[in-house]
């Protein structure tokens, strides 16, 4: 069991079960990263994404996004909270994204985790090229 199932577990018992939206009786989350967004809507500028690297971005809603280039045609987009504690990562640098927390470190193409405390890569979140714009999917 781990902390949150046995915290939620707790929370039901000591409050009857009121006030448990963290645990997953409130209203439905939104998509990790991307605010309140809609497939097709614009993210960012394509030549705001550097090749052979990244740029964290701001959604609408609220939300941000990590977007990686690894070559001219293709965009990668993944939720920037790293799954050991949630602190933004940093954009790749010299090959890694890093979480500046505890140094986890991902695969800038797949999100994979690499090194570090991190149980798991980072979310994935699908976007295309459009023209000029990196687009939600």
């Amino acid at each position: 069991m781990d902390r949150r199932t046995l915290l939620c577990g707790l929370l039901a018992l000591t409050a009857g079960g009121a006030g448990l939206t963290a645990c997953g009786a409130g209203p439905p989350a939104r998509r990790p990263g991307v605010g309140s967004a809609r497939p097709g809507d614009r993210i960012a500028g394509l030549a705001d994404v550097p090749v052979g690297s990244g740029a964290l971005v701001d959604v609408a809603g609220d939300g941000q996004l990590l977007l990686v280039r690894p070559s001219d045609e293709v965009v990668r987009a993944f939720n920037p909270a790293c799954p050991h504690q949630g602190t933004s990562v940093n954009p790749p640098a010299a090959g890694v994204i890093t979480c500046p927390t505890h140094a986890s470190t991902f695969d800038p193409v797949s999100g994979a985790v690499l090194t570090g405390p991190s149980p798991r890569g980072l979310a994935e979140v699908p976007v295309s090229v459009a023209g000029p714009d990196v687009v939600l999917s």
